[in-house]
């Protein structure tokens, strides 16, 4: 039996990957800031926690899949965080998308209690989580990546070991989320183009998928966009407005331009003022589409 895991948060990823690591045969400790998400997972044998400290076990390992930075640094320092719970040896693997300024604080927070943060975010919608298909983008101390990597094997189809700095996991996060949310918005000028031209949404899909976007990234963005159907939100478009600020945050502090995020923030932005919000973060195309006279 492998070691029990805590795992804090229970979104729709957080959800997923905690049924999966029970079906891998992980024992669970699970928190969420509202219990009644827990239900499930207490019913299939995990505990349930009443803190994020009681999720993490003295010398273990924990998982926090957290909405943003706030409920990040909430969980991990705050009068119940898991930083000081954790202790000597301790390993909090972070798999949220949050800013890598917050990450070098809550790094050097471990190491002062002699534990070790290790950046995991992961690419990969909820279905992708439940398989256990996501691909994790690993950073931090080399002893503790070696201890989680059971963990993360069991949670993902490939990880990327990108060195020993905490903050190059999430930096490596910000810009493939960039790069899904710029794909978005051109996949969705590209669609409206085509039909305001005569030719059907699928039907153009199909072409590029078919030949110059033929990849399992493309097909599945193409196919959400050309299907209209931004109602089962697998990334929630208020969290695509949340990540591309991280972006721009982030690109400024390195004093690099990034127009093309510009342009994707005011979309979100517009999105998320017409109570979008919990859509898909696929529903910018509704912009779009309100932009050419089609909605």
């Amino acid at each position: 039996m492998a070691e029990t895991v805590g795992l804090i948060g229970l979104g729709s990823m957080g959800l997923s990957m905690a049924h999966n690591l029970l079906n891998k045969g992980f024992a669970l400790r699970v928190y969420n800031r509202t219990p009644d998400k827990a239900s499930e997972l207490i019913a299939r044998g995990a505990q349930e926690a009443a803190t994020p400290a009681a999720a993490a076990a003295p010398g273990g390992i924990v998982i926090s899949m957290v909405a943003n930075d706030a409920a990040l640094e909430t969980v991990t320092l705050g009068d119940q965080g898991v930083a000081t719970a954790l202790g000597s040896g301790g390993i909090h693997v972070s798999m949220s998308t949050v800013s890598p300024q917050l990450a070098r604080r809550l790094a050097d927070a471990h190491r002062e209690h002699g534990s070790h943060y290790l950046a995991a975010p992961v690419l990969g919608r909820p279905a992708a989580a439940a398989a256990g298909k996501l691909f994790i983008l690993l950073s931090g101390p080399a002893a503790a990546k070696q201890r989680a990597m059971p963990l993360l094997m069991a949670l993902g189809q490939a990880t990327r070991d990108l060195g020993d700095d905490p903050t190059q996991g999430h930096v490596a996060k910000l810009a493939a989320n960039f790069m899904i949310l710029s794909l978005v918005e051109v996949y969705a000028e590209v669609l409206t183009f085509a039909q305001k031209n005569g030719i059907g949404r699928q039907d153009m899909m199909q072409v590029l998928t078919g030949t110059i976007l033929d990849a399992p990234l493309f097909r599945l963005y193409g196919e959400l966009l050309a299907q209209e159907d931004y109602t089962t939100p697998g990334f929630r478009l208020a969290l695509g407005l949340k990540d591309v600020e991280l972006i721009l945050a982030t690109g400024a502090i390195a004093r690099t331009p990034i127009p093309a995020a510009d342009l994707v923030h005011n979309r979100l932005l517009a999105a998320v003022a017409r109570d979008r919000g919990e859509l898909d973060v696929t529903a910018l195309a509704l912009g779009v589409s309100e932009d050419a006279g089609l909605r």
